[in-house]
């Protein structure tokens, strides 16, 4: 199971976000113990008014090659667990993901 799904105009991911991890990266595809998939996704910001959140957002966007604006958080934005729409060709953003994963 993917850690993502496509959208009309682009893509939701599910993201496990760690702040103050150190570094900005994407780990990885993890399944929780639930079975669901989430990406892990680590930032340098605090959890402190929003720092992480913006910082994941321009973490995702640097990886998949939108713009900034193009990336929201749609659920989850004080939990760990986050929902993530993206906006852009889908079949391009989950090749760009697929690779992400791969990659760790």
């Amino acid at each position: 199971m993917a850690a993502w799904s496509t959208a009309p105009d682009g893509v939701v991911i599910a993201v496990r976000l760690t702040p103050k991890g150190g570094r900005d990266s994407i780990d990885g595809v993890e399944t929780m113990s639930d079975g669901r998939a989430v990406l892990k996704a680590r930032v340098r910001a605090a959890p402190h008014e929003g720092a992480a959140n913006e910082a994941l957002v321009a973490l995702l966007a640097k990886s998949l090659g939108i713009p900034p604006r193009s990336v929201e958080i749609v659920g989850g934005a004080t939990s760990r667990i986050k929902r993530v729409h993206a906006v852009g060709e889908a079949g391009v953003l989950v090749a760009t993901l697929e690779k992400l994963a791969a990659a760790r």
